[in-house]
């Protein structure tokens, strides 16, 4: 299913919901102040208790702003509340700096590619070290907080 919530504002967002309980969005366009109210709604009508686990595909959103990225963060208040999550993957390095510059990468889990977030584990093999050339911060610092999967014993 597709829904162009801001696409007047430049920004088009399409999901579908998993067989597994999952809701997949990706989202394309500018992620900015101009898109952020139209977003903020989508996200409200999607997150619910039935479909509280939420993924979303950054990698063709072509630029973000704090206002933006600010209702990700508040989906995924939304979701934790919910007892779900949302996660985000593939950012482009546009979208990835404004996320390190801002710090909403301390708040949000991103993940490098959509796999890695359906699986919940970031693979960060052959970015270790890679300098993004953003102040010379290195990719895994971009990518947000890194959660080892809990151990049962």
């Amino acid at each position: 299913m597709s829904h162009p919530p801001g696409y007047d504002a430049g920004l088009i967002l399409t999901f579908r919901t998993e067989q597994r309980g999952y809701v997949m969005a990706a989202l394309s366009g500018q992620l900015d102040l101009a898109s952020a109210p139209a977003l903020r709604e989508e996200l409200l009508n999607l997150l619910r208790p039935a479909a509280s686990r939420l993924i979303i595909d950054l990698s063709a959103v072509r630029s973000a702003d704090a206002s933006g990225l600010a209702v990700l963060v508040g989906g995924g208040r939304r979701a934790r509340l919910l007892g779900g999550f949302l996660r985000l993957a593939a950012p482009s390095l546009a979208v990835a700096e404004v996320l390190s510059t801002t710090g909403i990468n301390q708040h949000l889990d991103i993940f490098p590619t959509v796999k890695a977030a359906l699986a919940g584990r970031r693979v960060l093999t052959g970015l270790a070290g890679f300098t993004t050339g953003v102040a010379g911060r290195s990719a895994d610092n971009l990518l947000g907080r890194i959660r080892l999967p809990a151990t049962t014993s």
